[in-house]
């Protein structure tokens, strides 16, 4: 296009001298022809980027790594000139994410629609959007754009493998006193009833007092008399370590990525495993509490049901091991938020032993713990854990060993080494 607007000034301002050194009207005539020429392509181009509307129609906004993410696109020439070619491209940072799209022509009143399915490869908060519509005149000199700076927000979760089981320690499956709390979730232990309020669900209505009141009444519930889980995922950049081929771009972006095995990085290996011991526990009914810094301090009181779940995952999708504080300073902050009885189960790859000081400090107060290492020596082989895992075997802290490659399923339903 420039090459032929270059080619339309030059034989417009030849024709301009011509007229003026030869004085023929012809040449004049000529030069004005080309100037609305120019004149009407690049109003033509900018009416052609105009009087469009776009519609894209989100299937959700929440996905899965491994999932497939699609949406629907829907534009329509609400002007009154035929939009002769239109390209849409859109920028959107959900990555692999190929949105952009050449819509051919468009009569006036006429819609044209498109759909998108692309795999989501790697967990994080994006965007879907801004757009830019460019298009052109019929002579192919002019190419404006213009650009939508609408955009939506997309969480895609981690991956998560399945759970067959995982060994406590013993004594803390249903141990534990009951707490005597009023809880607004439904659990086996009914406390009584009081009048319906507002918000109360139907399910909690107690049929029997309401007919005899002749007034709603609901029945109350108290905390089940099993002990708390709390999960607490590690991301000190201290506990990083990446696979020498694991390159990235940025602050959070690989290069490359695969949604069939985890990638070779503690950071991921630390959220597949506490985004799987999650669901685990929530499918279980037991009441799941969550902890970590990343690096800002995130922290869930325990409960129970799918809400829990989803906090939990939309945390570990943003995750990154940034955090300045040791796992050791982390135990010791936390451990104000533990009661006696409690269950951590504690997700790490440090290879500081110091931390074991704090653990041992918890396991005194009656705190049950349960270490689920990452075991940082198979991501770099100039590591070594030996020294690590020995202390926690002297300090009777029972782990479960994971490894690179590991098939997370069996690893977490081996028994505990002590």
């Amino acid at each position: 296009m420039q090459n032929r607007r270059n080619g339309i000034y030059l034989i417009g301002i030849a024709t301009l001298v011509a007229g003026l050194l030869t004085g023929q009207a012809v040449f004049f005539n000529v030069a004005y022809v080309l100037a609305g020429l120019l004149f009407l392509s690049m109003l033509w181009a900018w009416l052609a980027v105009r009087g469009i509307r776009i519609a894209r129609h989100t299937r959700t906004r929440r996905s899965q790594v491994g999932q497939q993410f699609g949406e629907d696109f829907s534009i329509r020439n609400v002007g009154f000139l035929p939009k002769l070619w239109l390209e849409v491209r859109d920028f959107s940072t959900l990555p692999n994410y190929q949105a952009s799209h050449v819509v051919p022509h468009l009569w006036p009143r006429q819609r044209y629609g498109w759909k998108t399915e692309t795999q989501c490869i790697r967990r994080g908060e994006f965007f879907l959007g801004p757009m830019t519509f460019i298009s052109g005149d019929p002579f192919g000199l002019f190419s404006l754009p213009r650009r939508i700076e609408a955009r939506e927000r997309i969480i895609v979760y981690p991956a998560m493998v399945p759970v067959d089981s995982v060994e406590l320690p013993i004594g803390l499956l249903t141990g534990g006193e009951a707490k005597h709390f009023l809880t607004h979730n439904v659990t086996t232990n009914a406390a009584g009833v009081r009048e319906y309020v507002p918000g109360d669900t139907i399910n909690r209505i107690h049929w029997k007092t309401t007919a005899r009141r002749s007034k709603l009444m609901v029945k109350e519930f108290e905390l089940d008399p099993m002990v708390d889980i709390w999960l607490f995922a590690d991301f000190s950049v201290r506990s990083l370590v990446e696979d020498a081929a694991l390159k990235r771009l940025g602050d959070s972006a690989f290069l490359q990525a695969s949604s069939q095995t985890i990638l070779p990085s503690t950071e991921e290996y630390v959220v597949v495993l506490a985004a799987s011991l999650a669901r685990y526990f929530v499918e279980l009914e037991r009441a799941l509490g969550f902890t970590a810094y990343i690096p800002h301090h995130e922290i869930y009181q325990p409960e129970r049901g799918h809400r829990q779940l989803t906090r939990i995952l939309e945390t570990l999708a943003t995750a990154r091991s940034t955090s300045e504080r040791s796992l050791q300073e982390m135990l010791a902050l936390e451990a104000q938020v533990l009661a006696r009885g409690t269950t951590l189960v504690l997700m790490t790859s440090s290879l500081d032993v110091n931390w074991i000081q704090e653990a041992q400090t918890l396991v005194r107060r009656g705190i049950r713990l349960l270490c689920v290492f990452v075991d940082p020596a198979t991501f770099d082989p100039n590591l070594d854990s030996t020294e690590i895992r020995g202390t926690m075997q002297l300090a009777k802290i029972p782990y479960i060993h994971i490894r690179k490659g590991d098939n997370l399923t069996n690893a977490l339903s081996q028994r505990p080494i002590v």
